[in-house]
């Protein structure tokens, strides 16, 4: 399923965040969003997650534009992962995922047995097997994370928004995570659009870069087009070296900031 964005203006009040952006996700590619806080890569992710409406502009799902779409047939086909989130009490794995479930189910509140082995599918694919009937609250970060992406999954959807899925987290987690998402695209062909921090991860699996500024796209293409000591100078204010890894991936060493005051 393509996603393709055009022309988006949107923000907060009289608080313009996202100013004219344009780009388009391929059907079963990773893309990664990048750039310095504070730059509106979150804000976007909701406009295009209508967790947010625009000032202008559209978000079009196979050529279709998100807004036209029942809710419930949006999120068999979308599913996102805000940046922040949280599950209530003493809610069990099993129970999380379960919601995932919810845009899906053919009668009502009662979990179909389709139902059940999607939900026991993707606790095995997510490798939360042993952790099932532990309350998410008692998880480490790293399960706590792939808990909330297994919900995602249970939705079925073709195309996944994940917003900065390996903050907060130790870098053997951020790698598990990053290697369940690419394991996912390639797997189940999931479409995914994803927030990065770092640019060495993003580099590692994503097949395309976005790097945004100022409420724009100001650059678009694969890692090694836009890994680059100069473009990484103008967006993140850094002075960088890249070198590049065995297969060509781009792997960027920061030595300095360019900030002044």
């Amino acid at each position: 399923m393509n996603l393709e964005i055009r022309s988006l203006r949107a923000g907060y009040g009289a608080n313009r965040v996202i100013d004219g952006v344009d780009f388009r996700v391929e059907s079963g590619s990773i893309t990664a969003l990048l750039g310095p806080n504070g730059c509106g890569k979150s804000t976007l992710l909701k406009v295009i997650g209508r967790l947010l409406a625009p000032e202008s502009g559209q978000v079009l799902l196979d050529g279709k534009s998100i807004r036209d779409f029942d809710t419930k047939v949006l999120a068999e086909s979308l599913a996102i992962l805000p940046q922040l989130h949280h599950a209530p009490g003493e809610t069990t794995v099993e129970e999380l995922v379960e919601y995932g479930r919810y845009p899906r189910r053919k009668n009502g509140f009662v979990l179909s047995v389709h139902d059940r082995e999607v939900i026991d599918r993707v606790i095995a694919m997510t490798s939360l097997e042993t952790l099932r009937k532990r309350p998410v609250r008692t998880l480490s970060g790293g399960e706590r994370q792939r808990a909330w992406i297994a919900l995602t999954l249970a939705q079925e959807p073709e195309v996944l928004l994940l917003d900065e899925p390996t903050t907060f987290l130790d870098v053997c987690c951020q790698f598990e995570v990053i290697d369940l998402i690419r394991r996912l695209n390639r797997e189940c062909g999931i479409t995914v659009l994803m927030v990065l921090h770092d640019l060495n991860l993003a580099a590692s699996c994503a097949d395309r870069m976005l790097m945004l500024k100022d409420g724009g796209i100001r650059y678009a293409g694969t890692p090694q087009e836009v890994m680059k000591p100069a473009i990484l100078e103008e967006i993140f204010r850094i002075r960088a070296e890249v070198i590049r890894l065995p297969g060509g991936t781009p792997h960027c060493i920061p030595t300095g900031s360019l900030r002044r005051g």
